[in-house]
């Protein structure tokens, strides 16, 4: 059987051993704003609900349950 010249390496966000490289501000600055979207997204997602129930409960005129 031959082999297909599979490789082991892994495909990470590892450093390289090429030595440090420098990053241009713009990289950076992509890099930074892709994760503070991410961020953004997971905030977003857990969080919208609960803030309409919480502006909810706290305006006016508030609902009234049972009526007598």
């Amino acid at each position: 059987m031959a082999s297909r010249g599979v490789s082991l390496k892994s495909k990470g966000k590892g450093k390289s051993a090429k030595g440090p490289e420098k990053r241009s501000s713009v990289d950076c600055m992509k890099k930074w704003s892709t994760w503070a979207m991410k961020k953004a997204k997971v905030i977003t997602h857990y969080g919208f609900i609960p803030l309409i129930i919480v502006i909810g409960m706290n305006s006016e005129p508030k609902p009234q349950n049972f009526e007598h």
